[in-house]
């Protein structure tokens, strides 16, 4: 069999690879002439540069698996590969040592003003009061994410004897404080008691500029925050003004909104901020590490063995024609549960009911951890490494089987602690996907790629409110349903939108309708 490797990675990888397969290291290629052979190869490995979309896929007849050497896949079309019954595999821990020992450089160099220093000492001055720092010693770190990196740095920093607080809602507190970290609730009170600040979160629409003037004005007038993870959750413009105007004692960034930043990024006028060029990964280990594991993937895909890092395999190819069309039916009903249980998830309980109890249903509740984790935390979420990251962060779950579904053939539910919980069916011939339950009220409504839910007190005009507020911003309604237990009692209004809500306009619709609660979810 044959391996295209596109872009540059360890010689090591290039080694384990050439031991079983006929490689070719072909790093020059223009997009033409990669298209122009890839009908030849069995196997694709990239790095970010190579645009692995339908259109390659199509013309890559023999190709069984593509290998992204790191984490991210924005330039893989995963979706394509699947229908082609392609292999997607990545290096999702490669780079993790590597992100967190950057981060604590960041969080010192920013401390101890070195960059400034550095900087000074060749311009042949010798300013030892101007540059007077701070100790991390004793000092509290807010960590915003406590996933894998989150956990590293976390160890790290109390190694240095610093007190750790983490905000992070998917995260059991147990499990924080056995590392010796205090979970908070809220993200002011993080930002309000912190010295320093990291952000480890994944890039969704909710942590998209998460940290704006708002969250900055929060925090002490001498605290420093870090951003090594994702770019454009902090706003860059109200950062700069803060650490100008002295609001905040200073910040370090090494990804940024858009990569190259411009010439005018208003950070890089501002001393007291330490900027790197997103060298999270840029390590000799961590380089490496993704060549090997990447080249260990691509060589399990094609013996067509299980490869761990798999990111579309369906957990097995023995799948019941009952089962198999439920698969991304429970992934978004997994999505739905974390959103509108927020985010608080200790146990959960997945239900099967009707005809398809009498069948495996293993690969369903791996989906359901797919679309419950996906959306928290850093690094892609699969069939293979689902139950490893619930168990990380002490998420515990079950299943429950009864052949009576009440009203539908098959219903699939997803049960918290707390009692809440969502459901869900298909319907007709064509296994047409409904949303059957959130909380407790009961809807028939096909799931939306946008989707808003709001808790109210049934009373009159509140759906006129509500499509009033969102027609003066521009946003349109696909679908709407209201689920109401009792008249003149509490109400749920499900919303399918053509374009997400933001957070100011989501606060609209809450005060508009008097909501007890505003969820928007995107699936």
């Amino acid at each position: 069999m044959k391996v295209l490797v596109a872009e540059k990675i360890a010689g090591a990888g290039i080694e384990l690879l050439q031991a079983e397969f006929d490689v070719d290291v072909r790093t020059d290629l223009t997009r033409d002439e990669l298209l122009s052979v890839i009908g030849d190869y069995d196997a694709l490995i990239v790095r970010s540069a190579t645009q692995a979309d339908a259109e390659l896929i199509g013309l890559a007849p023999t190709l069984k698996v593509i290998g992204r050497a790191g984490i991210g896949l924005d330039n893989v079309d995963v979706e394509a590969a699947t229908k082609a019954g392609i292999v997607v595999v990545n290096a999702p821990t490669s780079n993790v040592i590597s992100a967190a020992e950057h981060t604590i450089a960041l969080m010192l160099s920013q401390a101890r003003n070195i960059p400034r220093a550095d900087a000074s000492m060749r311009a042949g001055k010798w300013e030892r009061s101007r540059f007077e720092g701070v100790e991390l010693h004793g000092k509290t770190l807010a960590i915003l994410g406590l996933g894998r990196i989150g956990t590293l740095v976390a160890q790290r920093a109390l190694a240095f004897g610093m007190k750790v607080i983490a905000f992070d809602p998917y995260v059991a507190r147990q499990r924080a404080a056995q590392m010796g970290v205090e979970v908070v609730d809220t993200l002011e009170d993080a930002l309000s008691r912190a010295d320093f600040v990291t952000l480890h979160l994944p890039k969704t629409t909710e942590t998209a500029s998460l940290i704006g003037a708002h969250e900055l004005a929060l925090m002490k007038p001498n605290a420093r925050i870090v951003n090594a993870s994702r770019g454009g959750m902090i706003d860059e413009t109200a950062l700069a003004e803060a650490v100008r105007e002295g609001r905040i004692g200073g910040a370090a960034l090494d990804v940024y909104e858009s990569e190259p930043p411009s010439e005018d990024m208003p950070a890089r006028a501002e001393p007291a901020i330490v900027l790197t060029p997103h060298l999270g990964a840029s390590t000799e280990e961590a380089q490496e590490k993704a060549g090997v594991t990447i080249a260990e993937q691509v060589r399990l895909a094609l013996r067509g063995e299980l490869a761990q890092y798999a990111v579309n395999v369906d957990a097995g190819r023995e799948i019941s024609d009952t089962v198999r069309p439920f698969i991304g039916l429970t992934e978004k009903l997994g999505r739905l549960f974390v959103s509108v249980s927020g985010g608080h998830v200790g146990s959960v309980e997945l239900r099967f009911n009707g005809q398809i109890a009498d069948h495996d249903t293993k690969v369903l509740t791996l989906s359901a951890l797919r679309g419950m984790l996906g959306a928290v935390v850093t690094e892609p979420v699969t069939f293979v490494n689902a139950p490893l990251l619930a168990t990380e962060r002490g998420v515990e779950y079950s299943e429950t089987k009864s052949a009576v579904a009440r009203d539908y053939v098959n219903v699939i539910e997803i049960r918290g602690e707390d009692g809440v919980g969502v459901a869900g069916t298909l319907v007709g011939t064509r296994n047409e996907e409904r949303i059957t339950r959130v909380y407790d009220f009961q809807l028939e409504m096909p799931p939306g790629a946008v989707m808003c839910f709001l808790r109210y007190d049934d009373r009159p005009g509140v759906i006129g409110a509500i499509g009033t507020i969102l027609g003066e911003r521009g946003i349109n309604i696909a679908d709407m349903r209201v689920g109401r237990q009792e008249r003149g009692g509490e109400a749920l209004m499900a919303l399918s939108v053509d374009q997400e809500i933001p957070a100011e306009v989501l606060d609209e619709l809450a005060e508009g309708s008097g909501a007890k609660s505003a969820v928007v979810v995107v699936l």
